[in-house]
């Protein structure tokens, strides 16, 4: 008998020629993550195994951020013995009122079937608990999986994680990072379908404090274990901002500062091969997220611009955020570079024409290239 970590997944069993890529992913995510704990991780069929193990609770924590997991189980393991079974699952002692029995036979050859033999266990917990089986509502179930590696598995708790698919090989995607609310979540739920991420942040400094930039840091790397994110890019956007606000409309002054963003995160592609933008942008939020000011941004990318929380609203948002645990720094009150010179009245519906000759007021080229030049890179390992 042995002490074991049972890991379900149930996406990647729809990838058809391709699960035994996305397996090694999540085997390869799975060893990332618990790489400070001694362990090991162990494939059998449709099923991960962590075993010989030093911190139960610590592991299970870990692998609940990983994403591809559907669930994940505290079990005994044992060889698929009707009898080692049957003496096993006599001696657990419930405190619950009510149980149930359910038995998954993946080993066809097993001798019993999967209702007769959860009769049969169920049996055997009765005769040594003052209990009542309850086949609808149980209290308490317990697990049997007999798998085809020849091994039985029992347990009485699943413990659900994200499930989605597993962070891919290479950071294809760039999270533009405030210290808002939004982008956390957004950058979350981009790795949830296996896009890893490195970061990219913008801040308007002496306008924004260091504490801000601290803060943003801070998000990084309490989302770097969704995101699988190693480099965060800080960007200074002060000059470009005191330009739009001496010279140009400022009307426009934050759909010019999103199109600038939007620029610079275009080069970094480009220079580090990176494949998409993800951005926390929700519909409506505010004056620079309505159909026109997006439509005026993303006329100046020539990389995808994924916004996962487009269809969001604040409460559900704010929900996740508490979730994965990025709410209570998002809301720390350091302004961010979207609230210097924030204009009293932004325009909303925003045409391209009219921001691309906004733009010719100013040597837009030049001040682009002078924050790329004075961009600074953090390691998040």
């Amino acid at each position: 008998m042995n002490r074991v970590i049972l890991i379900r997944f149930n996406e990647i069993h729809l990838k058809g020629g391709n699960k035994k890529y996305f397996i090694k992913l999540l085997h390869n995510n799975i060893k990332t993550a618990l790489k400070d704990f001694d362990c090991k991780i162990e494939d059998i069929q449709n099923r991960l195994v962590v075993r010989d193990y030093n911190d139960e609770d610590g592991i299970v924590e870990n692998l609940k951020c990983v994403f591809g997991i559907h669930s994940i189980s505290k079990a005994v393991e044992l060889d698929n013995d009707v009898d080692l079974i049957e003496e096993f699952v006599s001696n657990i002692r419930l405190d619950s009122k009510t149980f149930k029995c359910e038995v998954n036979r993946a080993d066809k050859s097993f001798p019993i079937k999967s209702n007769d033999f959860a009769a049969r266990l169920g049996e055997l917990i009765l005769k040594n608990n003052k209990i009542k089986v309850d086949i609808h509502s149980p209290e308490t179930i317990i697990y049997v999986d007999i798998r085809e590696n020849g091994k039985t598995f029992i347990f009485h708790e699943i413990i659900y994680a994200y499930s989605g698919l597993p962070l891919g090989e290479t950071r294809d995607g760039l999270l533009l990072l405030s210290g808002g609310i939004d982008s956390p979540v957004a950058g979350f739920c981009m790795a949830k379908r296996g896009l890893r991420q490195d970061i990219l942040h913008f801040d308007s400094f002496p306008y924004t404090s260091p504490q801000a930039k601290e803060k943003v840091i801070t998000l990084a790397r309490a989302i770097k274990k969704f995101t699988g994110s190693k480099y965060m890019y800080i960007c200074s956007m002060t000059k470009l901002q005191e330009e739009f606000h001496i010279k140009c409309n400022t009307e426009y002054a934050i759909n010019l500062l999103r199109r600038s963003m939007i620029r610079v995160a275009n080069i970094l592609c480009e220079k580090y091969r990176y494949k998409t933008i993800v951005t926390g942008e929700s519909l409506g939020q505010v004056a620079s997220q309505t159909i026109e000011s997006l439509t005026t941004t993303n006329a100046v990318t020539k990389y995808p611009v994924l916004r996962p929380l487009i269809s969001f609203n604040k409460d559900e948002i704010i929900d996740i955020a508490k979730e994965i645990g990025t709410y209570q720094t998002s809301i720390l009150p350091y302004e961010d570079c979207c609230t210097v010179f924030l204009p009293r009245n932004p325009i909303i519906k925003p045409k391209i024409k009219d921001a691309e000759r906004e733009e010719e007021k100013i040597n837009l080229d030049y001040l682009i290239d002078e924050v790329i030049k004075n961009i600074e890179i953090i390691s998040l390992e």
